[in-house]
């Protein structure tokens, strides 16, 4: 459709994307599941019928970057509307468990993709980025299910976001040294390794002394300097003193630790997490919840499409899926009985839920996908394909038994509370 870019062009796609979004999310509500599926489908759909030509995404590849720019910035966002529901205080009530989930999640995928495709093809390189892919879990996409549901606030919840957030940065460690070994050989690049995974950990840990530590001592100590200073001039301190818009303060916070994070080799997606958890330690002072909402209605579905937009349906071969299908089996059972595990102390129920919490892959597999397929070239492309089935197929599986073992749950809670008052 268009030779050149223009920004005519750009306005027509995020018109038809948004609009066709919020078509098959509304569908999908009506017959109970999340709108995320709709949203990546909508992509999948997009991207492998005439639409993709017509909207002129094939024809001049800058219009991709316009739209991979909206997805980054979606999830971003997500990531920090999920963090202002997840204070650093309650989500060190859930610490343990949540590193326990995490590691579990990440050991039992590892070795059983590593040992499959061993045993499939004995390609090393290969087995190390299968299994990378495989310990990925997308927090974006049990963050959607779980606001969408508005059960942040539940045990279950701050796990798996604590979880998934551990398992973000023993992700890429994971994902260093996977590529450090497979590029460069085992003994290639193992200062570059350590110094990678030592500035990743210090910045998280930076980041929670500060926002859980430092900054409310900060913040009492103005508190009551403002309150002596009233009652020395003799007036009543308002509630809630604020000399700015929380809302623009929440965007710097936000973009700027999400930089941060990426300086030091971790996704910006953790770091946008982190601010979100900083900035709800002020939420009483600093409320910006509604418009953070509001700005996430818009760029959200973006980053769902865009996922769905990178499955290229005629990648697959006849024994691919196959293949694929066994590799997501093994996905979904290795997240689920290694996070179930590890959060099975909080009862059986809630280890199911969390178990199936951490199972989506989404963008997470499909970034390392595309490191070990088109940045290194160290996998076929009918693996490429596998890993991009597994990582669609886990985020659309998961949703709607994550949401059916909640509603269950609850309903399970309900009636114990009815029959004790009856009792």
């Amino acid at each position: 459709m268009a030779e050149e870019f223009t920004v005519t062009v750009v306005i027509l796609q995020l018109f038809v994307l948004f609009l066709l979004s919020k078509i098959a999310g509304y569908l999908c509500r009506k017959v109970k599941i999340s709108a995320v599926i709709g949203e990546i489908l909508v992509g999948i759909i997009v991207a492998n019928i005439f639409l993709y030509q017509w909207l002129g995404f094939g024809d001049t590849p800058e219009y991709m970057d316009v739209l991979e720019v909206l997805s980054e910035l979606g999830v971003i966002f997500l990531l920090f509307s999920v963090g202002l529901e997840t204070p650093f205080s309650d989500l060190r009530k859930v610490g343990k468990t949540a590193m326990l989930v995490a590691i579990l999640g990440v050991v039992l995928p590892f070795i059983a993709g590593f040992a499959l495709i061993m045993f499939l093809y004995n390609n090393q390189a290969e087995a190390l980025f299968i299994a990378a892919a495989m310990v990925a879990t997308s927090i974006g996409i049990t963050a959607r299910v779980i606001g969408d549901m508005k059960l942040t606030q539940r045990i279950e919840s701050r796990v798996i976001i604590g979880a998934a957030v551990i398992d973000d940065v023993l992700g890429m460690i994971v994902l260093a040294v996977v590529t450090g070994i497979a590029v460069g050989g085992e003994s290639a690049n193992v200062i570059d390794i350590v110094s990678t995974v030592g500035l990743g950990i210090l910045f998280v840990i930076l980041v929670i002394v500060m926002g859980s530590f430092i900054l409310p001592k900060v913040h009492k100590r103005r508190q009551e300097e403002y309150k002596k200073k009233c009652e020395c001039e003799g007036y009543v301190p308002a509630r809630n003193p604020r000399r700015s818009n929380p809302f623009i303060l929440a965007i710097i916070v936000c973009l700027g630790i999400s930089l941060a994070a990426s300086y030091v080799n971790l996704a910006a997606i953790i770091g946008a997490f982190l601010a979100g958890m900083v900035f709800a330690e002020f939420k009483e002072e600093l409320p910006c919840e509604e418009e953070v909402q509001s700005l996430n209605q818009f760029l959200v579905p973006f980053f769902f499409i865009y996922v769905g937009m990178q499955v290229d349906l005629s990648a697959f071969d006849l024994e691919t899926p196959i293949l694929a299908i066994g590799v997501t089996i093994i996905a979904l059972l290795t997240k689920f009985i290694g996070c179930g595990i590890g959060a099975w102390k909080l009862g059986p129920k809630s280890a199911a839920i969390v178990g199936i919490g951490m199972a989506p892959r989404g963008e997470v597999g499909i970034v390392v996908a595309t490191l070990a397929f088109g940045t290194y070239g160290l996998i076929t492309s009918s693996l490429f394909a596998v890993i991009i089935f597994m990582s669609m197929a886990t985020t659309i599986i998961a949703p709607p038994i994550l949401t059916w073992l909640f509603r269950r749950k609850i309903e399970s809670e309900n009636l114990e509370k009815v029959e004790g008052t009856t009792g």
